[in-house]
């Protein structure tokens, strides 16, 4: 079976930038599992997938328009500190996780830490840079209908929600 919209995909990556590994999925010794076509993957991974199988190994280098992004260098803002959870500890160029008035969370990356505000950059941290994927792929199946429904796929043992 190959991989496509509404196809769940199990998958084992590594992600590397500029030749250095950023994080890798063999480390914690379970693949990722995911359900294609409902934007849980950056677009250009998410099309790499597709039509490809169970065994399948692939090397995909992703432009930053296909992946986070080009960096917008208007995208700086100050913040007051009382909406970091761990503020006095934040020191330049850490990520760390912002709550958004909107709800929901945002990662941003720290410039300037002052007395009561801290500067930092909304570009997601991957923004503007060329993400290349070492990806094997272990399972490809039909997604369940609670699956489509829930928008996510259920990986073998997971609890039900």
């Amino acid at each position: 079976m190959k991989a496509g919209k509404d196809k769940v995909i199990a998958f084992h990556y590594t992600l590397s930038v500029d030749s250095e590994k950023v994080e890798s999925s063999h480390e914690g010794g379970q693949p990722l599992w995911i359900l294609l076509g409902h934007g849980q993957l950056i677009p250009g991974l998410e099309k790499a997938l597709e039509e490809h199988g169970a065994g399948d190994t692939l090397q995909v280098e992703i432009a930053p328009v296909d992946g986070y992004g080009e960096r917008q260098e208007d995208q700086v803002q100050r913040v007051p500190k009382k909406y970091f959870q761990q503020a006095k500890h934040l020191k330049p160029g850490m990520v760390t996780v912002l709550a958004l008035k909107q709800g929901g969370q945002r990662a941003v990356t720290v410039q300037k830490v002052g007395m009561s505000t801290i500067d930092v950059d909304l570009n997601h941290p991957m923004a503007g840079k060329t993400l290349n994927f070492d990806v094997a792929i272990e399972e490809v199946r039909e997604a369940t209908e609670e699956e489509i429904q829930h928008g996510h796929a259920h990986p073998p043992g997971a609890e039900a929600h």
